[in-house]
Parts: structure tokens; sequence; C-alpha cells
């Protein structure tokens, strides 16, 4: 128990000297020029907009799923899927770093909220319970010091680091329930998810059917449903 706990406040440390030896990183303004413009039912890049609309729906669900025994993390972590789908929407209609700001509010919230349930279910609620507060706030300054100050490796240390910590406990610490290969799903999900960011034009050039930002809102969502499985699952095998 000894070295994993070390293990993983050594890796805490290597991840935020790593992101924060580096230079400040500004957000560059052609991330707001994404490829699909096209206006869909009247809307303005409407199909970035409407795709958002898969996170709403998994988040609903997977508060159903989780009302009979709520836990605060894995609550907050739906609900701010569902506020990610108005926040999102809310920035693709006019893309602008002050609505990016609602966008990647919830986002970072739910990446934080995430962290703390698996810290509860992998290492303990004793553990878990003081971070979730602090963890939360953390997530939430990350992006209001990006805007503020327009450097990304606050939010950078919390988007990637939370993730990356998420694995890490997986790895060193056991399942106390059934279902940790929906999580890992989930995660590759959303590590798809990403590279589809990155590919938005190469993947739009392709007959310009759907871009890569599209298809990232859809795998990411996809990601969130993989979590609700998970949880699902481990409530039907759990006495009642």
């Amino acid at each position: 128990m000894i070295l994993r706990n070390v293990t993983l406040a050594v890796t805490i440390i290597v991840i935020l000297i790593a992101v924060f030896a580096h230079a400040p990183v500004p957000q560059d303004p052609a991330y707001h020029a994404f490829a699909d413009r096209r206006t869909f039912l009247g809307i303005p890049n409407g199909l970035n907009v409407l795709s958002n609309l898969p996170f709403a729906v998994v988040g609903i669900f997977g508060l159903i799923v989780v009302r009979r025994r709520p836990t605060w993390p894995y609550l907050l972590f739906f609900v701010a899927a569902i506020v990610t789908a108005a926040g999102s929407a809310y920035y693709h209609l006019a893309p602008d770093n002050y609505r990016l700001v609602w966008d990647r509010l919830p986002m970072a919230i739910g990446f934080m909220a995430l962290l703390t349930a698996v810290i509860a279910e992998h290492i303990g609620v004793e553990i878990a319970r003081p971070l979730f507060v602090p963890l939360i706030l953390l997530g939430a300054l990350s992006v209001f010091y990006w805007y503020w100050t327009d450097d990304l490796r606050s939010y950078i240390a919390v988007q990637f680091g939370s993730l990356l910590m998420i694995l890490l406990v997986l790895a060193l610490y056991p399942a106390r329930y059934s279902g940790t290969a929906y999580l890992v799903a989930g995660l590759a999900a959303y590590g798809a998810a990403k590279w589809f960011e990155i590919a938005d034009a190469r993947i739009f050039d392709v007959g310009h059917v759907v871009s890569g930002h599209t298809l990232k809102h859809l795998f990411a969502a996809g990601g969130i449903a993989c979590v609700a499985a998970m949880l699902r699952g481990e409530r039907a095998s759990r006495p009642q």
C-alpha cells in the first residue's frame, strides 16, 4: 500500500512539474475556426451545436442510474455532462474565448468529479471525501485562470492530469466492484474524441459529410455512457 501511495504522489508531482516548467501556453485564436461551419436547420455551425445533445441524454441516463444509491461525485459528474451539453452548444453557436469558458467549466468539474469517484471506489471513501470540494474548486479555477491570464497550463493539468491519475489509480489499486472494463472503455472513447478534435479538418475534407469535432462530441458522450453502464452493472450486482 505504501509503495502504491508513493507512486501516486510522485506521479502527481511529476505531472505538475512537467506542466508548469513549460512556458505559458496561450489559447490559439485558430482553435475557434472549426472546419464545419454550415448552417443546419437554421442553426449556425449546426452539427457542432446539435452533436452536444448526446451529453444531455447520457447525463440524464446517468442520474437515473445513480438515483437509488446516490454519491456526490457521480451525481456531479452526470450533472456536469448535462451542463456541458448547454455550455458547448452555446459556445459553438458563435465560438470565442468567453463562450469557451462555459464549455470548459463543466468539463473541468466533470473530470475532477470522476477522479474523486474513482479514488473513493479504489482507494477509499475516507480519502476521497476531504478531496471532493478542493478538487472541484481546482477544476473550476483552472478554467477561470486560463481565461484571466490566457495561460492554458492549469487547464491542461486538470484535464490530462486527472485522466492520467484515473488510469494510474485503476492500475495500482484493486477494484471493489465489477465493471472497471466499462470505465477503461470510456477513457479510450475520450482518447479517441481528442484525436477526432485534432483531426477536425482532415476528417471534414473527406466528403464534407461530418467534421472531426462533431465526432469528438459523439465519442466523448459515448465515454460518459460507458461510466453510466458501469454503474448500472454495479448497482445491479450489489446486495440491496
